[in-house]
């Protein structure tokens, strides 16, 4: 399969077929098109009707990322040449298309197996975060960095950022902060290490494993096998774990104004300094949708938490900082953004679906249809 998407399917020793998916645009560190999107959808559903392929392998091409996010400048370029109700529709197709995305691994039916080898943000942590089994190695870093680029943590990070220890989620979001494999594995957003040496073992293991077992005895053999593999892989001294307790104190309380005062005048050294920085730079208005976001996200489902974000991102399209963002930090790279005043912004509007986009946001309609008929996961 050519937009970027490699696809093959190994056979294993029991006769079946392992299916693996492979990232393959290394030059753009693996960012998601449009296209790889809907490559890797069609794919997967057409795998998950077929008998013969017992499992997925997801993984990315090159030694330097396995998805460092969506191909956000492409929304910049849409920008110059689209009308409002053109730009929405772009934005409206790419969002949805890639939220049903992650829906669709949340809830695959089979065994989804993924490597997040090098760097993996943003939309890469809305492929990984689904996996059923997520592996890291020793060169993985990790992040949700959308608040240097006017966006906010989308990809179900509303569900997922919300959902770790504490309050690490929204340091993650407020932030941007870098986590590598050991730092991911202890906020239990990683199942399993993985040496990157040992990647190729890892299909092997996979084709000579016994996938005609129930469904729980095969989980627990992939698990048992996977665990084995990873016994020895040597992931460094975590970064964010041994500071917990600090962004526990510094980001106390309910009060979004209160929060960013004390953190911002706090006497931090070191990586919680540089990560404070990143906050203090980004987008006032992206702190703003993390913060509701995060504590909404705590009393969302995940179908509820998707939708929601897909009115957000395409108002953060059509009228938000992203645009400005993406143009500062990635197109004139002058690293000047200039920001809204999140005071001055109405934050309630991100929330209504625009009228530029038409009648109502697709995925909570289908979503809210599905719930109609049983499914109260919105």
């Amino acid at each position: 399969m050519s937009d970027g998407v490699k696809v093959a399917l190994l056979p294993t020793r029991d006769g079946q077929r392992l299916g693996v998916l492979t990232l393959d645009s290394p030059a753009s560190l693996n960012a998601l098109s449009l296209p790889m999107i809907q490559a890797l959808a069609q794919q997967l559903a057409d795998w998950q009707d077929d008998d013969t392929v017992c499992g997925v392998l997801l993984e990315g091409a090159g030694e330097k990322a396995f998805c460092a996010g969506g191909d956000i400048r492409a929304f910049y370029h849409a920008r110059q040449r689209m009308t409002d109700p053109e730009l929405a529709d772009y934005a409206c197709a790419f969002f949805e298309q890639e939220y049903r995305l992650d829906l669709l691994i949340h809830h695959y039916p089979k065994p989804l197996i993924c490597v997040a080898d090098g760097i993996c943000m943003g939309g890469g942590m809305g492929l990984f975060a689904g996996a059923r089994f997520r592996l890291v190695t020793e060169c993985s870093l990790l992040a949700m960095p959308e608040v240097s680029i006017g966006l906010y943590p989308d990809v179900g990070a509303s569900w997922f950022l919300s959902r770790l220890p504490g309050r690490v989620g929204l340091w993650l979001g407020l932030t941007g902060a870098r986590i590598n494999g050991a730092d991911a594995l202890g906020l239990g957003l990683a199942d399993e290490a993985l040496s990157r040496a040992a990647r190729p073992q890892l299909i092997e293991a996979l084709l000579r494993l016994d996938w005609r077992q129930p469904a729980e005895e095969l989980d627990d053999s992939l698990a048992l096998m996977l665990a084995a593999l990873g016994a020895a892989a040597p992931l460094p001294e975590p970064l964010l774990l041994p500071h917990l307790a600090q962004i526990e104190s510094l980001l106390l309380g309910r009060s979004l104004v209160r929060v960013l005062d004390r953190l911002f005048d706090a006497p931090l050294t070191g990586s919680l300094a540089q990560q404070r920085d990143s906050c203090r730079s980004g987008s006032p208005l992206s702190r703003a949708l993390l913060w509701r976001q995060y504590w909404q996200g705590r009393q969302q489902s995940l179908a509820g938490s998707f939708a929601n974000e897909l009115t957000l991102s395409v108002n953060c399209v059509l009228k938000g900082d992203f645009i400005e963002g993406v143009r500062a930090l990635l197109i004139d790279k002058d690293k000047q953004p200039r920001w809204q005043d999140a005071e001055q912004t109405a934050i309630a509007e991100f929330y209504r679906w625009p009228a530029c986009a038409g009648a109502s946001n697709p995925l909570w309609r289908e979503l809210k249809g599905q719930a109609t008929h049983g499914d109260s996961s919105i």
